[in-house]
């Protein structure tokens, strides 16, 4: 019995990952844009979960908000984490100023564009990311919807989008899109920690 739950909370929370190769695009000017960069806020992520009978609107709707704050998140310490080795020579704002700035802006459902972002954020460059997924992350759903696919079989797909907005021009530089699938139970950690293990090369923020 106790193996039995031993290995279930393995399969809940362990990331098995398979991935497609990247595809990945830096246009003409790129790094000389991103050179002259120095500081670029993270925007919240766009996060769409496929629709499923099991989870109500609302449950859904609650469940992309939770994601995106928790890619956000890791986005952000990993960027930290890299800027603090060393690695990249750009500075990351702080991304309660960049969520606090842009709730004040659009409190009354206002749309910005990229210009008025860059404005408003007064960063040179915006770090956009999309994540397309099957199925939640998030703790609490990812264990229920576990419970009813029937265990370890469940796996969840998830295309990503990461891109680099030029301030000045604002023009796409970067994008980098990669496709995974992992466990049920993977954590956004583990799905960030994977992404940007790999994009962070390709970087045209990176020192060499």
């Amino acid at each position: 019995m106790k193996k039995m739950k031993k290995n279930f909370a393995f399969a809940l929370v362990s990331l098995f990952l398979m991935s497609c190769g990247p595809t990945i695009y830096l246009a003409p000017s790129g790094k000389q844009i991103a050179a002259s960069h120095r500081t670029v806020a993270i925007m919240p992520p766009s996060v769409s979960i496929a629709a499923s009978k099991k989870m109500s609107a609302d449950a859904m709707k609650e469940a992309q908000k939770t994601e995106s704050v928790n890619f956000q998140q890791e986005i952000y310490a990993f960027m930290l984490k890299r800027k603090g080795q060393g690695k990249f020579f750009i500075d990351i704002q702080d991304v309660e100023t960049t969520n606090a700035l842009i709730a004040k802006a659009t409190q009354n459902g206002e749309i910005l564009t990229t210009s008025d972002f860059c404005e408003l954020l007064k960063v040179d460059g915006l770090i956009t990311s999309n994540f397309a997924m099957s199925k939640p992350m998030s703790t609490g759903a990812a264990a229920a919807l576990y419970l009813v696919a029937g265990g370890i079989g469940a796996t969840n797909t998830v295309t990503t989008t990461l891109s680099i907005k030029d301030c000045q021009s604002s023009s796409l530089i970067w994008k980098y899109d990669y496709k995974y699938s992992g466990g049920l139970g993977s954590s956004a950690a583990s799905l960030v920690e994977g992404l940007m293990r790999n994009a962070s090369n390709k970087m045209p923020y990176r020192l060499n």
